[in-house]
């Protein structure tokens, strides 16, 4: 450990900085100005090149971009899947969940869409929520209340808003998708009028 903070000094821009004012002070020593006090003018030269050089700049911490997001997402997709084909839910729900499935998976599909997707962070954010924790929650909540109404029947069915839950987490995907298939159309759009400009100059 300390050999590594020794090695770090080492390469450090204090230490360079110091050490070609003491390069310095030893011109000084051989030109005769630093005198019988040369030792203390090039430590002093030293010191002062330390001082006087820029701190340290860290490195910026790296954080991963939407297509890496992407990769771990698809992945948590996966274990989402798993977990729901371990269930049995009633038929409603259970086909608008397979509808909802299928447009996430085609969503993170490998290809041109999710390159598409990369360049939307609000998309994948979006995304990335309703698959780690909104469908999640539907579904641990109505097994949950469903255990509850088998003890206290005549209360409103679980399923119901399990139906309802679903149906507004399609419609959030419906929208993302067609935000997507808007901004490929406007990209296109963007392009030819772009290719038009340029035939008109």
């Amino acid at each position: 450990m300390a050999t590594n903070r020794f090695l770090s000094y080492l390469e450090s821009r204090k230490n360079l900085t110091g050490s070609a004012c003491g390069v310095a002070g030893l011109a000084l020593t051989f030109t005769g100005l630093a005198g019988a006090y040369w030792p203390a003018v090039v430590a002093g030269l030293y010191g002062a090149g330390a001082l006087i050089a820029p701190p340290e700049r860290p490195a910026a911490p790296h954080f991963p971009d939407p297509a890496e997001q992407l990769g771990v997402l698809r992945e948590d997709f996966g274990t989402l899947q798993a977990y729901l084909d371990s269930l049995e839910l009633p038929p409603a729900a259970a086909g608008k969940l397979t509808e909802l499935r299928q447009l996430y998976a085609a969503l993170l599909d490998p290809g041109w869409v999710t390159d598409a997707l990369a360049g939307e962070p609000e998309a994948v954010h979006a995304l990335s929520r309703a698959i780690r924790q909104d469908v999640p929650e539907c579904v641990d909540t109505y097994v949950r209340t469903r255990w509850w109404t088998r003890l206290g029947p005549g209360t409103e069915p679980p399923e119901r808003h399990l139906e309802r839950q679903l149906a507004v987490l399609f419609n959030e995907a419906d929208a993302l998708t067609a935000g997507l298939r808007e901004a490929e159309a406007r990209r296109q759009r963007t392009h030819t009028h772009y290719l038009e400009e340029r035939e008109r100059s």
